[in-house]
């Protein structure tokens, strides 16, 4: 569905505050007004379209036209959009890109429209507060949510012996695994059928690695390592909004990537860039037994041909707690729209109940609004999918909000490879006071 850390692209280029020029929607003579949404997301375009449906409907001489880009180009587009003053009237925007855009003045703030229309911010369950700048003001209506989870090839753990219940209760702590790690020692095997705990195990040569990548160049791990190192209490900034810096030379975090290390240095786990295919095909193609995943992708794992893919909660930490973090995309009025009044009356629409609940009936992406998110439960249960593992997050509040910070591409650019050299063992833990102190000036603005 989506990389919540999105490519570092060319969103530091220069901006003026364009809020003139071409116009991004149209009228005719007749009064007819296009309103113009964009989003990365392929599926999400194809949800939306049954809401723009509606929407024309209800307010003829209307309509919203929706485009798709690829992620590798969508933000380059956006860019050149603002600086050429014909951006869209709304967008779908990731957290990491919207301190550059609120700081040039390329949003437009919601909290008079949400005052006079009475908008129930309350509604939706995570990412309000995530869209709030430093101005305090209301930037974005979170447009859905995502969490990780644990997909397992349940005939493989079937045959190492496990059930559900033990899959669904594993624990973890950073010094010896607990009873995940002792499950992902024992569902890896070798090319001779030796586990990973029996004597003879050659971890030169695995066929089935216990679990996925988890070594992973991502900064803040949100797909994979993140739900490990949050159960210890570490978290990503020394705020949870607009940090000063990143606490990545902490005990709790320097331990936790030592012992996910000490996972592929064991055969237990791929070492980073071991596999160029999906997540999905390794679990399908028996190469990993279980792996963290994102919610988007619980649609697509459970309808594997020929494969029948569990999904389970993520670990219970040393204080038997588990830590999910939840990331909210935003939807954004860009501030030189000609129509903002009916830009927001569309993007208003789009978060409510009634849209969201239309919308996420294919289950390829969580609505932001909980009511919603039941109706999408539902609807995929009728095709076979289970997304109880990701409801009970919401109503066992194991959900804690991605960090909110600046500068996303700069800190992209610089702790990416700094994370893949030390995976890859051309760097030790001495890297992570250097990527604390490069974090501190990044964020600071002194890229």
């Amino acid at each position: 569905m989506r990389i919540r850390t999105l490519p570092a692209l060319a969103v530091a280029v220069a901006l003026t505050a364009v809020v003139s020029g071409c116009a991004s929607s149209s009228s005719s003579a007749s009064g007819s007004k296009t309103i113009n949404w964009w989003t990365w997301d392929d599926k999400q375009a194809a949800a939306y379209q049954t809401c723009a449906t509606a929407f024309e409907k209800a307010n003829p001489g209307v309509t919203v036209k929706i485009s798709q880009y690829d992620v590798a180009d969508y933000f380059t587009k956006l860019t050149a959009g603002f600086v050429a003053g014909n951006a869209p009237d709304a967008f779908q925007n990731s957290v990491q890109f919207f301190q550059a855009y609120a700081s040039q003045h390329q949003l437009l703030a919601l909290d008079s429209d949400i005052a006079a229309s009475k908008f129930d911010m309350s509604k939706f369950s995570v990412g309000v507060d995530a869209w709030k700048f430093t101005d305090g003001k209301q930037y974005a209506l979170p447009l859905d949510w995502a969490a990780t989870g644990m997909y397992y090839n349940a005939t493989k753990l079937a045959q190492a012996g496990y059930t559900k219940q033990q899959v669904d209760s594993m624990t973890w702590n950073p010094t010896d695994g607990g009873t995940f790690g002792k499950m992902v020692a024992h569902l890896t095997v070798d090319d001779k059928g030796v586990r990973g705990d029996q004597p003879g195990f050659d971890k030169a040569h695995v066929k089935t690695y216990g679990f996925g990548a988890i070594a992973a160049k991502d900064f803040i791990g949100e797909s994979t390592w993140s739900s490990f190192v949050a159960t210890t209490g570490w978290t990503l900034g020394d705020k949870a909004t607009w940090p000063t810096v990143f606490n990545y030379d902490d005990p709790r975090f320097v331990q936790t990537m030592d012992w996910v290390r000490s996972l592929t240095d064991k055969g237990y786990a791929p070492k980073i860039g071991t596999f160029t295919t999906s997540d999905v095909d390794q679990l399908s193609s028996g190469k990993v037994a279980m792996e963290t995943g994102g919610s988007w992708e619980a649609s697509t794992f459970a309808k594997i041909p020929g494969v029948k893919v569990g999904i389970a909660p993520t670990v219970l930490g040393p204080d038997g707690k588990r830590a999910v973090m939840s990331n909210s995309n935003g939807n954004n009025i860009w501030a030189g729209t000609k129509n903002p009044d009916l830009a927001w009356k569309w993007v208003s629409y789009m978060g409510s109940e009634e849209c969201q609940s239309a919308a996420s009936t294919t289950g390829t992406f969580f609505p932001s609004i909980p009511a919603a998110m039941n109706s999408s439960a539902k609807a995929m249960a009728a095709q076979g999918v289970d997304l109880s593992v990701f409801t009970g997050m919401m109503t066992n509040k194991v959900l804690f909000a991605a960090t909110v910070y600046g500068n996303g591409a700069a800190m992209q650019d610089a702790m990416e490879p700094q994370f893949e050299a030390y995976f890859a063992g051309q760097k030790n833990d001495d890297v992570f006071a250097t990527m604390q102190s490069k974090s501190k000036s990044i964020l600071a603005g002194n890229n």
